[in-house]
C-alpha cells in the first residue's frame, strides 16, 4: 500500500523547501522517496522531481491562453488536471508500485483547499485508484504568531483545510527558528502551538482593535475551540530532530510503518 504526504500551505510558507528537506531526511533513514510537483506555477524547483505537473499544464501558458489571473489560472489548471487524471495516474502508478514514499508539493492558493472541490477530487481519485494512504501536512509561516489577528487567520486556515480536504492532517509552523526575529510574543510559545485558551488571545487585542472586531474574534475563537482539532508542531527544516518529530506524527496519522533495510 503506497503512502505519502500532501504538502499544503499559503505561498511563501516554505512548502518546496520542506519537500526537499523531507526527501533528504527520509532517504537518509532508508526510505525510497519520490517528490511530485503538483504546482503548475512552480517553475524553479529546489528538488529533483520524479513527476512534474508542468509537463501537462503550466500556469503561464494557461494565463496567456485564457486571459485569467494567477488564482483563476491555477483553478483552471487543476480542473484540467482533473479532466486528464489518467495522465497523473499513469505516471504515479510506477512510482507507487516501486515502493516509493510519495511527497506531493501542492499549489499555495488557499482557494484550492477551502472553496474549490477539484483538488479534493484529485486526491480522492489517488486514494481510490492507487490505494494511497495520504496525510496532509499544512505549513504556516511562524511569523504570524507575532500578530494576534494574523494568528487567528492562521487558525481558521488550518481548520478549514482540515474540514475541506477530509484527510488526516498535521499542522506545523514553518521557519520556527526565525520566530524571535519578529518581536516579543504576547503569549508563551506553547500557547500558539497548543491553540487552547484562545480567549486570552482576544484579551491581548484590547489595544488598537475596535470592540466589534474583538467580538468577532471572540466568536471565531469559540468556533475553533469547539472543534478541538488544532495544534501545531514547530518546524525547522535544518534540524534533524524537528524533521524526525514531524515525520513521526505524520506516519502515525496515516498508519505508515517503516522497516529499516537492515531489518527487512
Amino acid at each position: 500500500m503506497p503512502f505519502g504526504q500532501v504538502v499544503v500551505g499559503p505561498p511563501g510558507s516554505g512548502k518546496s523547501t520542506y519537500c526537499a528537506a523531507l526527501a533528504r531526511h527520509l532517504a537518509s533513514s532508508g526510505r525510497s522517496v519520490a517528490v511530485v510537483n503538483l504546482d503548475p506555477a512552480n517553475d524553479a524547483l529546489v528538488y529533483e522531481a520524479a513527476l512534474d505537473v508542468s509537463e501537462l499544464v503550466g500556469l503561464e501558458a494557461v494565463q496567456e491562453e485564457t486571459g485569467l489571473g494567477p488564482n483563476g489560472g491555477l483553478i483552471w489548471a487543476m480542473e484540467y488536471l482533473e479532466t486528464n487524471i489518467d495522465w497523473l495516474l499513469d505516471r504515479l502508478r510506477p512510482l507507487t508500485q516501486a515502493g516509493h514514499y510519495i511527497i506531493l508539493d501542492c499549489p499555495g492558493q488557499v482557494e484550492l483547499f477551502q472553496l474549490h472541490a477539484g483538488f479534493k477530487r484529485i486526491l480522492g481519485t489517488l486514494e481510490r485508484q492507487l490505494s494511497m494512504r495520504l496525510v496532509a501536512v499544512q505549513l504556516i509561516d511562524a511569523h504570524l504568531c507575532a500578530d494576534a489577528g494574523k494568528y487567528m487567520a492562521a487558525l481558521l486556515l488550518a481548520l478549514s483545510t482540515m474540514l475541506h480536504l477530509e484527510l488526516p492532517q498535521v499542522n506545523a509552523f514553518s521557519k520556527y527558528d526565525l520566530l524571535d526575529r519578529h518581536g516579543d510574543l504576547a503569549m508563551s510559545q506553547e500557547f500558539y502551538l497548543e491553540a487552547h485558551g484562545l480567549e486570552h488571545l482576544v484579551e491581548s487585542m484590547s489595544v488598537g482593535f475596535p470592540p466589534a472586531f474583538q467580538d468577532l474574534s471572540r466568536g471565531l475563537c469559540e468556533v475553533v475551540e469547539d472543534f478541538g482539532l488544532l495544534s501545531f508542531l514547530p518546524l525547522e527544516v535544518e534540524s534533524a530532530e524537528s524533521m524526525k518529530r514531524l515525520v513521526a506524527v505524520a506516519d502515525k496519522a496515516n498508519g505508515y510503518y517503516h522497516i529499516p533495510p537492515t531489518m527487512a
